[in-house]
């Protein structure tokens, strides 16, 4: 398929720069991939779907702080530190974008807080792109209690730009993350997962349905733009995953009884699509993942879908649509804006069934 046949006009008071005020409380729309037909609930109400024996795999990555405000050595200018991906623990080497690129080089020191933390910029990776070493010398979980103390929560441009200020808010620490985050690694928010509540979970686990985890840790690739017409010459970044035995034995034992195996979120997806076994069932693994799911693709593994609704042209529409049908996906998108549903990730949700 071609790019510009993901395209649509989406009005910019339905991008949401602020979540719901209670995370199950989001509009939820039920798309039938068979006939088409659409619902329009709550979040809530999505217990109403599922089945004793069935399954739900959610993606328990956590978000760290990220975006990190410091100052050039001997200037003293203003710089934006973003933390991509940890290279090597022991020496605190990292991959990260800078701002402004043309005044960070190689061998320039920059500073975070009052001095607590000193990195040293030691490769050009990219026109925005470094890679840093942090001067510490206390071990990882020291140095993680100081990015949390000076890092700023790195919610996405699109609610950046959508509000009065970019800044990320207080509130965004624990918004712009999972209620069952918890492997340290994202530079962004499984973002169909931020509507599940506590109440939730325990009312699925009362009515019989699994909920097991499998880990993505969701980088900035996942909304880096696709700058070619033809999707087969798209590149995604590689991201790393974890599917433990247990989650692949949960999960086989659904897919045998003809249950649903419903995965939450585009980033749950691409995970167990990438560690499919011979006989088309979920197997333990972990590693790295480069996979775009875009139309047409053969599901291995899912039978239902809970997503976002995301920008236009984006990889996880591309996705959205594999699963649920071009046509179906693209039609349902025109009903939510119709019916003002809110979009990106702290918007509302859709659950493909």
């Amino acid at each position: 398929m071609k790019l510009s046949e993901f395209s649509f006009e989406l009005p910019e008071e339905l991008i949401a720069s602020q979540p719901s005020d209670n995370r199950d409380e989001a509009k939820l729309m039920v798309v039938h991939k068979e006939t088409g037909q659409i619902e329009h609930r709550q979040f809530k109400d999505i217990v109403d779907y599922f089945d004793e024996g069935d399954v739900i795999v959610i993606n328990d990555t956590k978000v760290f702080p990220a975006r990190l405000y410091g100052n050039k050595e001997k200037t003293g200018a203003k710089i934006e530190v973003f933390l991509l991906r940890e290279l090597n623990k022991e020496s605190h080497l990292w991959d990260v974008l800078v701002d402004p690129a043309r005044k960070i080089r190689v061998g320039n020191k920059l500073y975070f807080g009052d001095g607590d933390l000193v990195a040293e910029v030691i490769d050009n990776t990219t026109s925005r792109g470094r890679t840093i070493r942090f001067l510490f010398e206390g071990d990882d979980d020291e140095f993680y209690k100081i990015i949390d103390t000076l890092g700023e929560t790195p919610i996405p441009d699109e609610i950046r730009n959508a509000r009065p200020t970019p800044e990320a808010q207080p509130e965004d620490r624990d918004r712009y993350q999972t209620i069952y985050a918890s492997q340290k690694g994202a530079v962004a928010a499984p973002s169909a997962g931020l509507h599940f509540t506590p109440h939730i979970l325990k009312r699925m686990e009362l009515k019989g349905v699994e909920v097991c985890p499998i880990t993505l840790h969701i980088g900035l690739g996942t909304f880096a733009n696709v700058e070619v017409e033809d999707l087969t010459k798209h590149k995604m970044e590689s991201e790393n995953y974890t599917i433990s035995e247990e989650t692949a034995e949960i999960v086989n034992k659904a897919l045998d009884a003809k249950k649903k195996v419903c995965v939450v979120g585009t980033t749950s997806m691409r995970a167990v699509e990438s560690s499919v076994s011979a006989s088309s069932r979920l197997k333990e693994n972990e590693g790295w993942t480069d996979r775009f799911i875009f139309p047409p693709y053969e599901f291995k593994i899912a039978n239902t879908l809970i997503t976002n609704f995301h920008k236009p042209q984006s990889t996880l529409l591309m996705s959205a649509c594999a699963f649920g049908g071009f046509h179906t996906i693209m039609e349902s998108y025109q009903v939510a804006i119709e019916n003002k549903y809110n979009f990106f990730s702290y918007g509302d949700a859709m659950l493909i069934i």
